[in-house]
Order: C-alpha cells, then sequence, then structure tokens
C-alpha cells in the first residue's frame, strides 16, 4: 500500500471481499490508518467470477476480480455501523430464528396433535389459545373426551371458561361457546 501511496501519490482506495468477524482485524488496521475502503458482498464478486470461462481461483485472480468489479460497478465506500445498528441487527436475525423455530414447533405438534386427537382441529378457533392448551392439558387425546361423561366434560369446559378474558381470547366453535 505505502509502494502505491509513493507512486500516485495518492492514499489508494482498498477494495475487500466481506468475510464476517476475520475482516475485523483488517477493517480496524484501515480504520486506524484512515484508508477508505470497500468491502463487497461475496455474493456478488461470485456472480462475476462465474460468469468467467476460465475458473482460476487464486488470491492474485480474486484481487484482479474485485478490482474489475469495481470499475464495472458502483460501490460506496464502506461506512462504519454503530453499535445500535449492530446491535438491531443481532436481535432482528434472533426473532427470525426465533420465530422460525416457533413456526417449526406449531407444525411438528400440530402433526402429532392430528395422529392423537383427529377431530381437534375444529374444536377451537385458536388451537394455540390458552384455553385450548388447557383443555388439552386436562383431554390430551379422543380417547380420554370419550371416556369422560357430558356432565362433567360441561363443567370443565365452564371453569376453563369462567373469565371473560378466557372466552374472548378461545374463539370457540363447534358447540363449546355456549358452555
Amino acid at each position: 500500500m505505502k509502494d502505491v501511496e509513493t507512486a500516485s501519490r495518492l492514499r489508494p482506495l482498498l477494495i475487500l471481499e466481506a468475510t464476517g468477524h476475520y475482516q475485523s482485524p483488517v477493517v480496524q488496521f484501515l480504520e486506524e490508518h484512515h484508508y477508505i475502503y470497500i468491502v463487497i458482498n461475496p455474493l456478488i464478486s461470485n456472480r462475476l467470477r462465474k460468469s468467467q470461462l476460465r475458473k482460476v481461483k487464486t488470491d492474485a485472480a480474486d484481487a484482479y476480480l474485485l478490482g474489475e468489479l469495481y470499475y464495472k460497478e458502483e460501490f460506496e465506500p464502506f461506512k462504519k455501523r454503530g453499535v445500535q445498528l449492530l446491535n438491531l441487527r443481532y436481535l432482528t436475525r434472533q426473532y427470525e430464528s426465533l420465530s422460525k423455530m416457533c413456526v417449526q414447533t406449531k407444525l411438528q405438534f400440530q402433526a402429532v396433535l392430528d395422529q392423537v386427537f383427529p377431530a381437534y382441529k375444529g374444536v377451537f378457533g385458536a388451537m394455540y389459545s390458552r384455553i385450548s392448551l388447557r383443555f388439552l392439558s386436562k383431554f390430551p387425546t379422543s380417547y380420554s373426551v370419550f371416556q369422560t361423561d357430558e356432565i362433567t366434560l360441561k363443567a370443565k369446559m365452564k371453569e376453563l371458561l369462567s373469565s371473560k378474558r378466557g372466552r374472548q381470547r378461545a374463539g370457540l366453535t363447534n358447540g363449546f361457546s355456549d358452555c
């Protein structure tokens, strides 16, 4: 870099391919020495690499490719992200991951429930409501419902629906709403 700077009498613009946390020490060095740099998404450089006839993968070929990409595209110098933005990105990724896990868990739960209690899906409007889940804890299978007499079943439903909030959250259908 110093040779280029001496020869051109200008500070060179540096182009890096994003490597996640591996680039951190290099970026820290560049920032400490006030270099302007561009970080290119590897998907972009890989797309250009795949479009070329010769499939050469060396450091020199990669550097040449990044330089070529810089002159073909318009890239902005890297803007350092604040801690809050990085934290927000991390939280967003965590939220997405937890949401996917939640969806998977619900799908697995529903698959098991369809096997153990086939007619259950239509009983409550909101299958995952508190009242529905409490009902399942008392009557985990269709067999347990059939083994319970109607009076006991109605009493248990009244107990589960004792508060207005319970009725509103339940979204009851198929005859249980008049219990």
